[in-house]
């Protein structure tokens, strides 16, 4: 009995007591069929042994297919046309992620009621009323009239398809059994709806919720102060001083009413902080070889199975390796035999809400430019299991979707979304942005990496890029709207056209720069540009540390290596600590400190700023800052029923290094009149006091990594599927931006050359089942943060990689 099969063991029994006793998915399966030794779960555990060489029969292929699976199960796949490499992708990605593939689809479609039953039925319409269906249907529209694009994904659909008409009922993914449903076919949708669900992951919330009741509540002049348009402090993606050589569009003027605040408060939750991602390229001036060298680590909701799947793609005019979308073909994020390329997200402003005046309670009419004009209607089937289908009836204004008529109950997601306001969303536009990873795939050079980006639409991403022709390169790319400064800071009125969007900046001007004088380009969500750039993206960005870090660090490199990259990927210096620990700990009082917070001051003390896994100040930091900005900001920012959020991490450093006798320092709730030195020394014993709380005496236990507890879930979420926790160091503000289920999804780092070679890595697995030894085999490597070198391989029989099985897919 292998030791997958005990493990399952062990956790059938709580699994169906989780189930059966209080879970989000609804009844439990059949037990007797779970249980049945030739079809249930039973099946699902694989051999370490892997059949060397198999052949199948698959009449949807024009031509013979090699694919060649590395000590990974990372495919290799050997193709003579392109029709047969997509085809084959999405077979070998629908035998290694199928549930993957159909649960996130389904999220996205607003379908997880026809498996789990009414449970999830808020959440169906949300995605419904989000337009995440109508957006994917326009995508696909796009999609469609390319021929390459229309062919990637076709055939790509037949892959999927032909994987799962061979499944029988014992080969079925665990999960389909535990859910008690069974995969249906795929189509093109579902893939247009896999990256519209990336738009959704990416949009990084609303602002204008909160925005519009904090002005509300103390006026424009204290927004413009505590809320400014760009930070105290930043070191902007595009080098400041870069020259825009264009000529810009004529920007729309500001509506005269935009200082009018909107008097009803908009109830919302507060925005976290966003997800962070890094990106770099050193050109060959800065590197050993003397050609250039780029890394990317996209961070991402982590889960197993993993976000992405690895892979090659070849085929004639192409051979690429990196990531994938399951559910999408193409490589995202990699390199080919002349160029290599990543993304961040850049955070653009493409998501705003629209206060709409309907005439009456019909909602058939909305009142826009001095007269009534006529909604539409999208009526949403849900199929809920257990009980009867829904329809769920959608108003569209010229905007876009209203999500919602009323406030939904219990439903916590929807406190995202002003009732009675229409969503313009940029995810709604017809796109395709599978053309752009066809281009990118298959390009040579520079002038090939701007042509793809000129067809991407949506989430915008900073496209680093670098090549064998010692180029390199970074665009904030994507399709933005023309738009009057701070347009969409707050909620908008529906009724004003000067309101709408007026236009879409040209992609040619989108803010770009290829081979700056410093030798090296890089990204970590933070401002695309300074203030001279000439349009309007958004008025707050990530902040701006990590950036920051990585270009301290890029400046000073010399004759870099991929190890010196690798090592950077895991660097968990804070430049925070760096800007406010003397500060801070300059107004501490000693004398008033017990034993425990005494040890934890000499911890914080002497401590290097680095996020390591080990580090007990690294705990007491955190906490402590995290509860100064709290006591600092909470007293006025939060108000009940009408939320709002705090101002950013960056306007606080200003206030505690330059405004120590701000107003906004006093407690408003107290008869006294409060100091800076009194929060930081409050904030401190807080600290000290809750970690001894929580996990005992200051030692071992107070460790970053145990405090931190980072762990990757299951996607379903379902008990035992998971791992265990991971002794990592890093943190958001470092460039490991690594908390406890966010971090690097996928670690690359390319070095440029004749022969390039890649190196990668990400916390999972290829496979999704969690039977399968290939389900979670990568996450040590990762967790210690090294990389495996990847198998750019040349041909299926190349010997230069490590190959534990072949398959070949034939017509006949």
């Amino acid at each position: 009995m292998t030791s997958k099969i005990k493990a399952f063991i062990c956790i059938i029994i709580p699994i169906l007591l989780v189930f059966a006793l209080n879970t989000k998915f609804g009844n439990i399966p059949p037990i007797l069929k779970f249980l049945n030794p030739f079809t249930g779960f039973w099946q699902n555990a694989e051999h370490i042994t892997v059949k060397k060489n198999n052949k199948i029969i698959l009449k949807g292929t024009q031509q013979t297919v090699d694919i060649a699976f590395d000590d990974r199960m990372i495919p290799h796949i050997f193709a003579q046309n392109d029709h047969d490499v997509y085809f084959a992708q999405g077979y070998v990605t629908a035998m290694h992620r199928l549930l993957q593939m159909d649960f996130q689809t389904r999220f996205a479609a607003g379908r997880i009621s026809e498996v789990v039953g009414e449970k999830a039925l808020e959440l169906d319409k949300y995605q419904r009323r989000m337009g995440m269906v109508y957006g994917a249907e326009q995508s696909l529209e796009g999609i469609m009239a390319s021929p390459e694009s229309k062919e990637m994904i076709m055939a790509y659909t037949a892959g999927v398809n032909a994987y799962i008409n061979s499944l029988s009922a014992a080969k079925l993914p665990i999960e389909y059994k535990i859910l008690d449903f069974k995969p249906e076919a795929w189509t093109p949708l579902k893939c247009a709806l896999l990256l519209k669900q990336m738009s959704a992951v990416l949009a990084m919330g609303s602002d204008e919720f909160y925005m519009t009741n904090i002005k509300e509540k103390f006026g424009a002049d204290v927004v413009k102060d505590l809320f400014p348009d760009y930070p105290f402090k930043e070191e902007p993606i595009i080098p400041v001083g870069t020259k825009w050589n264009f000529t810009p569009l004529p920007i729309p003027k500001t509506p005269a009413s935009f200082d009018e605040a909107i008097t009803s408060p908009i109830k919302t939750k507060q925005k976290e902080e966003g997800i962070g991602s890094n990106n770099w390229a050193l050109s060959g001036s800065k590197t050993a070889s003397g050609l250039p060298i780029l890394a990317n680590d996209p961070h991402l909701d982590l889960s197993l199975p993993s976000i992405w799947y690895q892979i090659q793609l070849h085929a004639p005019g192409l051979n690429t390796y990196g990531v994938s979308l399951p559910g999408a073909p193409g490589v995202v994020i990699g390199f080919n035999q002349d160029i290599a390329w990543g993304v961040t997200n850049v955070a653009a402003d493409v998501l705003d809400f629209y206060q709409v005046k309907f005439k009456d309670n019909t909602h058939k009419n909305y009142w826009y430019n001095n007269q009534w004009k006529s909604t539409t209607t999208r009526l949403e089937k849900i199929v809920v299991r257990g009980r009867k289908n829904i329809i769920d009836t959608v108003i569209y204004t010229h905007h876009g979707p209203v999500v919602y008529l009323q406030q939904p109950k219990d439903f916590s997601k929807a406190k995202n979304i002003p009732v009675g306001n229409a969503l313009r969303w940029i995810a709604h536009e017809k796109s395709n942005e599978l053309k752009t990873f066809y281009i990118l795939n298959r390009a040579k050079n520079y002038d090939e990496y701007r042509k793809a980006l000129t067809f991407y639409t949506a989430p915008a991403q900073n496209f680093i890029f670098a090549s064998a022709q010692n180029d390199i390169a970074i665009t904030a790319n994507g399709k933005y709207p023309l738009k009057w400064k701070d347009q969409g800071k707050f909620i908008l009125d529906g009724s004003d056209p000067q309101n709408d969007w007026q236009g879409w900046i040209p992609a040619s001007q989108n803010p770009t720069v290829k081979n700056p004088d410093r030798g090296f380009v890089s990204s970590a969500n933070q401002s695309s540009t300074d203030p001279s750039y000439p349009y309007y993206i958004n008025w707050e960005f990530s902040p701006y540390e990590r950036g920051k870090r990585i270009n301290d660090r890029l400046s000073v490199m010399k004759n870099a290596t991929a190890d010196s990259i690798i090592n950077m990927q895991t660097d968990s210096y804070s430049i925070h600590a760096q800007n406010i620990l003397p500060t801070i700990l300059g107004m501490i009082d000693k004398s008033k400190l017990n034993a425990t917070q005494k040890e934890a001051l000499r911890s914080v003390t002497d401590w290097n700023k680095f996020y390591d896994a080990k580090s007990i100040a690294a705990s007491v930091f955190d906490l402590w800052t995290k509860r100064l900005q709290f006591e600092i900001w909470d007293d006025e920012f939060t108000v009940p029923d009408i939320p709002m959020r705090y101002p950013s991490r960056d306007r606080t450093v200003q206030l505690i290094l330059h405004e120590q006798n701000a107003k906004w320092i006093d407690n408003i709730h107290t008869p006294i009149k409060e100091t800076l030195a009194e929060l930081i020394n409050q904030s401190f014993k807080f600290s000290c006091d809750s970690l001894e709380k929580k996990y005992g005496p200051i030692g071992k236990s107070w460790e970053w990594a145990n405090v931190k507890h980072t762990q990757i879930q299951h996607l379903a979420k379902i008990p035992g599927f998971g791992s265990k926790v991971l002794l990592t160091g890093g943190g958001k503000m470092t460039i490991n931006a690594l908390n406890e289920g966010n971090g690097p999804s996928w670690r690359m780092v390319v070095e440029l050359g004749k022969n390039p070679k890649g190196h990668g890595v990400f916390p999972g697995g290829q496979s999704g089942n969690p039977g399968s030894p290939f389900y979670d085999n990568m996450i040590d490597k990762w967790a210690s943060g090294k990389l495996y070198d990847l198998f750019f391989m040349q041909s299926a029989d190349d010997s230069s990689a490590t190959i534990i099985s072949k398959l070949k897919i034939s017509k006949k």
